[in-house]
Order: C-alpha cells, then structure tokens, then sequence
C-alpha cells in the first residue's frame, strides 16, 4: 500500500512539472510577439515628419494586435497569421514612408523578428 501511495504521488509531481514548463513555454511565446516599439524613437531613426508619425503609429498599433492575435492562435495557424500581419503592415508602411525610410524600415523589422525567432 505504501508504494502505490508513493507512485501516485511521484505521478502527481511529475505531472505538476510537465504543466508548469507548458505554461512558462506560452508564456515566453507570447512574449517574442509583443511588436511594442518607442514609435518616437522610431521617427527619429527614421526621420519621419510628424503626418508620418501619426500613420506609423496607427499602422503598427494595428500590427501589435495582429502579433498579439498570432500570438495566442493555435500553433497550426500561427506562422501564417504573423506572415499576413507582416505583409501588411510592410504594405501599409510602403504607403507613408519614402524609399530610404521604407529601407531601413524593413530591416529593423526584420532583425526584430529574427531576434525573436519568429523568421
């Protein structure tokens, strides 16, 4: 009787562990697809007037809640919907930025999103 309490219990840590490294798992996942950025610093490395300020910053308000929506999809939907969140919001910013800023636009987004192992 002994042992088959003890193996319950040993069952019941394990079980604990493997849900609690599930959850840390999520929870560091959904952290890489927080898109937030200092859009002032932003318009400063990309030296937006203050028109192109205010659209990158509603543009990329709505990429966040794109990234964030992805962020919390199944993981068989996952890649697409950053895939269509990116695209747009690279459509839109082709609208407002000028060909330099558009440039370097692009490889900031693209080196955050590689550094957080979403590319």
């Amino acid at each position: 009787m002994k042992k088959i309490v003890l193996v319950v219990m040993a069952m019941l840590s394990l079980t604990n562990m493997n849900a609690e490294n599930e959850n840390t798992t999520v929870a560091q996942g959904v952290e890489a697809y927080d898109m937030t950025v200092n859009i002032r610093r932003l318009a400063v490395t990309l030296g937006l007037t203050l028109d192109q300020m205010e659209a990158v910053e509603d543009i990329h308000r709505n990429f966040q809640n794109e990234m964030m929506l992805a962020a919390y999809a199944e993981k068989d939907e996952r890649e697409q919907l950053v895939d269509k969140a990116v695209k747009k919001d690279i459509r839109y910013m082709r609208y407002v930025l000028n060909q330099k800023q558009y440039k370097l636009y692009l490889l900031l987004l693209q080196t955050t999103l590689v550094n957080r192992g979403l590319k």
